[in-house]
């Protein structure tokens, strides 16, 4: 048990997914675990524990922003001794090839700072994903019908940005969405020897301001989530 987490020791399985809803987590453990059970409610974070086609699996909320998901994956590593840690989530489309509904692969997280910055003092830390599980989750996608984007996104310090001309920036080094955790995930693995991936689901479109509704939103994460578990074990 930690400060943030209420699992005792074992209840926390190796591999551990990691939407930023806690209530994301509660429906993809309802979905695709078998024998899910309920290992965290501190402060409503939950998270469960059940099995994916007999491998152990932990799916974690991480609440909102680099900061919070720093908590929980440094409490996952540290105290529970998780190998590999998965992002599910959503993200903001920068690009006008990239389509609502499409599946992102985080290669690399482009940051303007993360909870780690002071740690690296002057160097430019570049993160980025494990690349067998990067490997894993493209083919996936592929043997489901789908084609990921893959390549760098953006993990901003704030949901509400006044900073267009930032925007433009990333558009124009290519980055494929924007979203707030990815950066710090990677960075946290790469210090603690683990694995670790983004894969998301743009769930909306900075340039064309289409987005999602809520109610559809779950429906359409759906192959986020057997794509990052089939990741994970094959």
């Amino acid at each position: 048990m930690t400060i943030h987490i209420g699992a005792t020791p074992g209840q926390i399985a190796e591999t551990v997914l990691m939407p930023g809803d806690p209530y994301r987590a509660k429906w993809a453990a309802e979905t695709f675990l078998e024998d899910a059970e309920l290992v965290n409610e501190v402060r409503g974070m939950l998270g469960f524990t059940g099995t994916w086609r007999g491998h152990r699996v932990t799916i974690q909320g991480s609440g909102m922003g680099m900061p919070s998901l720093s908590i929980y994956a440094n409490e996952l590593i540290q105290d529970y001794g998780a190998q590999t840690l998965i992002r599910i989530g959503s993200c903001g489309a920068m690009q006008d090839h990239v389509a609502i509904r499409d599946v992102i692969l985080a290669m690399s997280a482009t940051s303007i700072s993360t909870p780690s910055l002071g740690f690296f003092k002057e160097v430019n830390f570049a993160p980025t994903a494990n690349f067998d599980l990067l490997c894993k989750a493209f083919q996936a996608a592929q043997a489901k019908g789908i084609t990921p984007h893959t390549g760098g996104i953006y993990s901003a310090d704030v949901f509400y940005s006044e900073r267009p001309d930032l925007d433009d920036v990333m558009q124009r080094h290519g980055i494929l969405a924007v979203e707030m955790e990815a950066a710090e995930l990677y960075i946290l693995a790469a210090r603690h020897g683990r694995r670790a991936l983004a894969v998301l689901t743009v769930s909306d479109h900075l340039k064309t301001h289409e987005a999602l509704p809520a109610s559809e939103r779950e429906k359409s994460f759906g192959d986020m989530v057997e794509i990052a578990l089939e990741a994970a074990f094959s």
